[in-house]
Parts: C-alpha cells; structure tokens; sequence
C-alpha cells in the first residue's frame, strides 16, 4: 500500500506540491494524471525517495520513505519518464548492474535478468549496447531495471512512450498482470491507457489533488445528467417533439439522420424505459440504445479547467 498523506513541496518560495494526499492498496493500478507542471513528477520523486517533501509523509507498506530509506527502496520499482540508462553498456551488464545495485548475488543476478528481459521482450537485444538501441527498446530495458528485484510497489512514469502499437499492448497488457499482486502507480498523458490499465485515478491540478476515486465513481460524479445514444432504422417516423414532452428528457442532439443523444436530469434515470416506450411507439426501429456518462477525457478537462475538488 502507497499512503500520501499532507505532502507540501517548496522550492524556494514556490510551492510545487501542496498538500497532497492519497492511497493505493495493494493490487490496485492507480493512474496519475495532470497537466504539464501540475506536481506529477515531484510527488512520485517524493513516493520513491529521490527528493524529501517539504512537509508531509509518505508510507510504502507501513515504512516511512525518509526515516526507513533502505527498506523501501528494496520494495520499490521506479521508472522515471527518461529512464536512467547507461549508454555504453550492454542491456545484460546494465541490468546485471542493477540487480546488484538492488542486493542481489551470484545465480539470483542471472535468474532475475532472465526473468525481467523474457517479461520485457528484450532477449534479443541482451548483448547491444544500450546506446544502440531504438527508443522503445530503450523504454523496455528501463521497465527491465525497475522490475528486476521483483519489487512489491511500481512507479511508472511514462512507461510506453516511444513505444510502437503492438509493443503498447503488450506492456498495458504487462502492467494489468503485475497490479494482480503489486501496487502500481502509473502517469501517463495518454488517457485511454489509463481506461485500459488503471481502475482508478488521482488528478493533480496545480499542487493540488482535485480528483481521486475509482473511474467508474467518477464518470457518474461528474455527469450534469444523463445521455444515451440511440441509433434507429426508421428515421422518418422519428419525432423529437414528442421526446422532448418527456418529463425530465432536456435534449435531444441529433448526430446524423439516423442517430441521436437524448440528454435527461441526473436524478431521473428511470427515464429510460420512457424514452424506450416512446420510441418504440413510433415504430422507428431502435438499432442501438446505449446509455452512457462522461468520457475519462471529459471528466480530466472538467477538473483541471473547473474551481472544483473532489477526493473519495
């Protein structure tokens, strides 16, 4: 378990990260996410122990990160937006050097640079250089180094960038497997990995924490009513007047001739089998009808551009 509680960042009279608080349990993948200089970078700097908070404590486990440094870090796996990789080196001597940074020795070094260049596909790059390599490569050896003492605690910063598609996959594909039995925090940019990936999420918007709860919680929270699409065969005997007579039904937004949204309160989402009734009476043949809330996209834009805060 991750416990963030009241971390505060200063450098100098700007405060970066202000009062920042959350927790990830075990076996959860949490996605972090912000805009640029929202605080992302310096509160996982501070979760894994690579720079004190100014005020504040983080707990990985029940250990304190800055008064039980040695012990965390043997739980925690770290992989920076810009891994840190020595070009000169072979992907195998670099990852043997850092099992050994990790207090690994003898057959336990190889055992683990196997295990962690079969899980990240990289066996076949094991004797180039690092600097020889391709950026997604790169990216792998350095989710290699962060995984190669097994640690119970992952903070991924970034993890497929450079990446090409199939290789995506296959490491948002890596990331669910390893949250079966670790704890994972993952920021990303890309807003439908973390749909993939993560079942929840932290929005941090200047310092600040303004969103934190499972995505399912949130698409709900955030929605100013309710919507669902419908796709019809029939599209002359539709008639919006008669939908927009339902009480409670706002809108209705047609898409193309043939599809539309019907937008209703947000208390009143027994109106479905209403408008399904309705529908059905105009004999407009419903193709599709498919209720749905705010899109992760939506509710990101609504708590980094909005005054708002929300923390389960």
């Amino acid at each position: 378990m991750i416990r963030v509680n009241e971390v505060t960042k200063y450098f100098g009279e700007r405060v970066a990260v202000d009062r920042v608080s959350f927790t990830v349990n075990k076996g959860e993948i949490m996605g972090f996410l912000g805009p640029n200089g929202a605080g992302k970078t310096t509160t996982m700097r501070i979760i894994t122990g690579f720079m004190p908070p100014t005020d504040g404590t983080v707990e990985i486990n029940g250990l304190d990160v800055f008064e039980h440094p040695y012990e965390v870090k043997r739980i925690i796996g770290y992989m920076p937006e810009h891994p840190p990789l020595y070009l000169e080196m072979t992907v195998d001597g670099y990852l043997r050097f850092a099992a050994e940074l990790r207090g690994l020795r003898g057959k336990d070094v190889s055992n683990a640079v196997k295990r962690v260049t079969d899980i990240c596909g990289i066996g076949d790059v094991r004797k180039r250089l690092v600097g020889n390599l391709s950026k997604g490569y790169r990216q792998r050896v350095g989710l290699a180094q962060a995984l190669v003492h097994d640690p119970e605690v992952l903070v991924l910063d970034e993890p497929t960038v450079g990446l090409d598609p199939r290789q995506i996959v296959e490491i948002r594909q890596l990331i669910k497997e390893l949250g079966k039995d670790k704890t994972v925090i993952l920021s990303t940019h890309i807003l439908q990995e973390v749909t993939t990936v993560c079942e929840s999420v932290t929005i941090i918007n200047n310092g600040k924490i303004v969103v934190s709860d499972r995505i399912e919680n949130l698409t709900k929270r955030f929605s100013e009513g309710g919507r669902v699409f419908v796709r019809i065969r029939h599209p002359e005997n539709l008639d919006i007047e008669r939908l927009k007579d339902i009480d409670g039904v706002e809108k209705v937004e047609i898409k193309e001739k043939d599809q539309f949204e019907v937008l209703f309160k947000k208390e009143a989402e027994q109106l479905l089998e209403k408008i399904s009734d309705v529908l059905f009476d105009m004999r407009v043949g419903v193709v599709e009808f498919k209720p749905f809330g705010l899109t992760l996209e939506e509710v990101f834009i609504k708590a980094v551009s909005e005054d708002i805060r929300y923390v389960n």
